[in-house]
């Protein structure tokens, strides 16, 4: 009976067994899936790069972008914009889309997240005396509830109907979508293979009149600083976006970078306001070292008071969607502004996290926060 009873227990620890090894051999052929979606390369390049990168989506992807490998053109943009998310995204196809259209921020799939009654962005958005601007990496190279992940992103940018958004780690399906799906918007790219930047202009309150892409000459990352010229209630904004490279082992390349981001800042039209935004993957000692930004430009979250509950826009304390087992929280994410020398003014006045309500599937829409900025306009 001894013998019977442990046998039965070896027999269920066994199965167990299997079906954890099952599980992780379905999760990578996933990740090798979505590699491959995302580089172009096929299944067996996908599973090399993913291996020798312990399974981590970002570093695997970081890695095949680095210099020496030829880059590629993603199928998903021969793709019709619907066929895209019904293939790539599930449950984001035309009949369940977030509608982005319209000026009033009515969603499909609401957010649980409460607007107080204090904040300056529930104001009209047709409101000439102030605009309101939303930054957010929306890390779409994890694939994990990435259809649920897109449906929250969407809700928010819908309920809140911002004027100006940037948004990094943008993926050709999510792309596809925006351009097809958000028609109220303008929308730009800083690439549009692998993953990218790409800035929202809302057609009824911002004009773009020209835009360009500054390169990263010795970006292992494929990353650069997109710029765009816009008018706003009759004043000229230059507004720039980046997504800086990743990684304390990257620390150099990320300062080089941030010393062009800041030439680019400096170089604006005096008669310009200049916003720049995006995940610069900075520390405050990287910043230090560099003496700090010039006395003309201003980190946005140190104007305003340094509100405590924007601190951190990487926070796995409380963000677990990457199932870090340490904690680490920092200011990646960060807005830097250089108000115009003459003309009209742009001032920030208020600033929050977006993206910290659970979805339904039990993850955060990224990994990181969003940082969402009201400015008031001065005539």
């Amino acid at each position: 009976m001894a013998a019977e009873t442990a046998g039965n227990v070896i027999g269920a620890d066994g199965a167990a067994k299997d079906e954890g090894e099952r599980q992780v051999v379905s999760e990578r052929t996933q990740q090798c899936s979505a590699f491959s979606s995302i580089t172009g390369c096929d299944q067996a390049v996908a599973q090399c790069y993913l291996a020798e990168n312990d399974w981590d989506m970002e570093r695997a992807v970081n890695s095949y972008f680095e210099p020496g490998v030829e880059s590629f053109k993603s199928e998903a943009t021969s793709k019709s914009a619907d066929s895209i998310m019904e293939e790539d995204m599930p449950g984001i196809a035309h009949s369940t889309c977030i509608d982005l259209t319209g000026d009033d921020g009515d969603v499909a799939v609401a957010t649980k997240q409460v607007l107080p009654e204090n904040n300056p962005t529930t104001l009209n958005t047709k409101d000439e005396s102030h605009f309101s601007f939303l930054t957010w990496n929306i890390d779409g190279l994890d694939q994990s509830n990435l259809s649920e992940r897109a449906r929250g992103v969407c809700s928010y940018l819908a309920l809140y109907s911002p004027d100006v958004v940037f948004l990094q780690e943008v993926i050709p399906p999510y792309y596809e979508y925006l351009k097809k799906r958000a028609v109220s918007y303008t929308i730009i790219a800083g690439n549009e293979d692998g993953y990218f930047t790409a800035m929202m202009l809302k057609k009824s309150r911002v004009k773009l009149i020209a835009q360009r892409i500054v390169p990263y000459p010795s970006t292992a990352m494929l990353r650069n600083l997109l710029v765009a010229d816009v008018s706003i209630s009759g004043n000229n904004v230059c507004l720039m976006t980046s997504h800086l490279e990743s990684t304390k082992s990257h620390s150099k390349e990320r300062l080089n970078q941030m010393d062009v981001v800041i030439k680019t800042i400096l170089d604006a039209p005096p008669s310009s306001t200049v916003i720049f935004g995006g995940d610069t993957n900075l520390r405050d000692q990287e910043v230090t070292s560099r003496g700090g930004l010039p006395n003309n430009i201003l980190d946005v979250w140190e104007f305003l008071g340094k509100p405590e509950h924007c601190r951190y826009t990487w926070d796995t304390k409380v963000n677990n969607n990457l199932r870090i087992t340490y904690t680490s929280r920092l200011r990646f994410d960060r807005i830097w502004y250089r108000s115009a020398l003459e003309g009209g003014q742009v001032i920030p006045q208020f600033l929050d996290l977006i993206g910290t309500e659970k979805l339904d599937c039990g993850r955060f829409p990224s990994d990181h926060w969003g940082l969402l900025c009201d400015f008031d306009i001065i005539l």
